[in-house]
């Protein structure tokens, strides 16, 4: 997929209305509140030998950095969060609300913008031993963690 299209898609995602329960098109996931979107899932090349995962790893880190500087560019500076914590917190068994379950369980931490009533995070996940690779987006209504 390409940029535009990553665009695209984030810009429905901040338009579109929520479904009332948890449902799965595709690399996409929705329920009460939210939509988040993996853009580069590394699930696709574990099968792959080293050099397609070093590409995708390369695609991926790429793929970030474009649409951090775009929306940037659009909505200001983004917060960076760590995700620390809340990881910290969900392993202690403390509840954490279904649109952010994903992105605290794969990334450490996550770009913020609070655009109108919606929250819009992108995730980087990266394989500490390893070239894995995911890229993930997600737009809710419900405060981070």
């Amino acid at each position: 997929m390409t940029t535009a299209h990553h665009l695209r898609l984030i810009d429905g995602m901040r338009t579109r209305d929520f479904p009332a329960e948890r449902i799965r098109s595709g690399s996409e996931v929705s329920g009460p509140g939210y939509h988040t979107a993996f853009l580069h899932a590394d699930i696709d090349h574990w099968d792959g030998d080293e050099v397609e995962r070093l590409e995708h790893r390369a695609q991926c880190l790429a793929e970030h950095d474009t649409l951090l500087t775009l929306l940037a560019g659009r909505w200001g500076k983004p917060q960076t969060v760590s995700l620390w914590s809340a990881q910290e917190r969900m392993m202690d068994g403390e509840e954490i609300p279904e649109a952010w379950v994903e992105t605290v369980a794969g990334c450490e931490y996550l770009q913020l913008w609070r655009i109108e009533d919606r929250w819009v995070a992108m995730g980087l996940y990266l394989e500490e031993e390893g070239p894995g690779c995911e890229l993930s987006v997600v737009v809710t209504e419900i405060d981070p963690p």
